[in-house]
């Protein structure tokens, strides 16, 4: 059996390649693709100068997720008093994510969430989304966000949400009221995403990511094509209990429309160049999530094939080869993802160490004298209090 420290390394590490292998062709038509690459299109890195597969703005943004997440849920276990949900301090990452993508210059005396900033890799710009920074923009400028876009961007990032939450309710369970349900998964990923995509697409769409990811890191079963099935069909039926206003009715509709039209496509023995055009190009929130899940469901126990499926079509190749990518991580494992992706991309050892940590309970209650400390609360300490690499 696969352990959960492996199927957290191999989602968040998954998601990094399957981003980089779409990355340099996401504004590339199928068409265009194979002439540059060759009838099967791209299924190796292209690698840059420093030999490495450049990762984009969706894997930026998943690894600062994960940074809000580990400094919110460190602030629940050192603080006596009441603290902010955990999407507040997500926001607070996003925000150090965007000052990295406009060029702020960190301010050594400014207490910051994100030790990641200090990483020059993503203090460089890779193609952000234009609805992720203007959003931001408008959260910097004091101004509401106010927006109806359902664009992959909240979904390529939230996976850290499910991944987090299948740690702490392996060990807690519900105690002290710190709910990590599959409820708690969706609400907490679509709040998420709802901070820069306001379309009800665009926010359950990534909640039923994250739920997906949070199912499959704790399921037990081997995760045959039934299996998967049963997972999303479990999902998508959490999801009516938190979105039932009208509109988000009509979405969630069209959400599980779409999931099951690529739950039956993956049945198909058409090529996936063939099948995806059908189900769209992943632009948007609910189409991304469907191309991964055919491309998943299609290639179960492959996850090389799955994720050279999923960048090789018309539309958002590094973004629907991100979510295909946290999916396979999630079934395969780490251990069984191919040696030479693993060494190849960009930030691999950084990403293990937030997969690591994201697998890991707060080491840090209460006081603690720092010469009693423990190199592994000292790291802690450093990176999820103090923000320091």
């Amino acid at each position: 059996m696969i352990n959960l420290q492996d199927k957290i390394r191999g989602s968040l590490v998954g998601g990094a390649i399957g981003d980089a292998l779409g990355y340099p062709v996401e504004f590339l038509s199928l068409s265009s693709i194979q002439k540059k690459y060759g009838e099967n299109g791209i299924t190796q890195f292209s690698l840059s100068h420093n030999g490495k597969a450049l990762i984009s703005d969706d894997t930026q943004m998943t690894l600062f997720t994960a940074n809000g997440l580990l400094f919110g849920v460190t602030r629940w276990f050192t603080s006596d008093s009441v603290m902010g949900d955990l999407d507040s301090y997500v926001y607070y990452a996003y925000r150090e994510w965007f000052e990295t993508q406009i060029g702020t210059p960190i301010e050594e005396q400014r207490h910051y969430t994100c030790w990641l900033r200090k990483i020059p890799e993503l203090n460089v710009e890779r193609a952000p989304g234009n609805t992720c920074m203007s959003a931001l923009s408008e959260y910097s400028q004091r101004y509401g966000v106010n927006n109806n876009s359902k664009g992959c961007g909240g979904v390529m990032r939230v996976a850290p949400v499910g991944l987090m939450a299948a740690t702490y309710f392996n060990h807690f369970g519900e105690q002290k009221g710190r709910d990590w349900t599959s409820q708690r998964v969706a609400y907490l990923a679509g709040a998420c995403a709802a901070l820069t995509h306001k379309h009800p697409l665009g926010y359950i769409s990534a909640a039923f990511h994250a739920l997906l990811i949070y199912k499959l890191v704790l399921s037990e079963n081997p995760i045959t094509p039934s299996e998967f099935d049963h997972l999303c069909e479990s999902s998508l039926a959490e999801l009516p209990q938190l979105y039932a206003k009208p509109e988000e009715k009509t979405a969630l509709e069209e959400l599980q429309s779409i999931v099951r039209k690529a739950l039956s496509l993956a049945e198909s023995k058409e090529s996936a160049t063939t099948v995806i055009p059908y189900i769209g190009q992943g632009w948007v929130g609910e189409e991304t999530v469907a191309i991964a899940l055919y491309c998943a469901k299609k290639n179960l126990n492959n996850f090389e094939q799955a994720v050279i499926d999923a960048v090789n079509h018309d539309g958002d190749s590094d973004s629907t080869g991100s979510v295909c990518g946290n999916i396979m991580g999630a079934i395969v494992g780490y251990d069984a993802i191919p040696d030479y992706y693993k060494q190849n991309v960009e930030l691999a050892d950084i990403i293990v160490e937030i997969a690591d940590d994201l697998n890991a309970i707060c080491p840090l209650g209460g006081y603690v004298n720092p010469k009693d400390r423990t190199d592994m609360q000292n790291r802690w300490y450093n990176k999820y209090i103090k923000a320091q690499p």
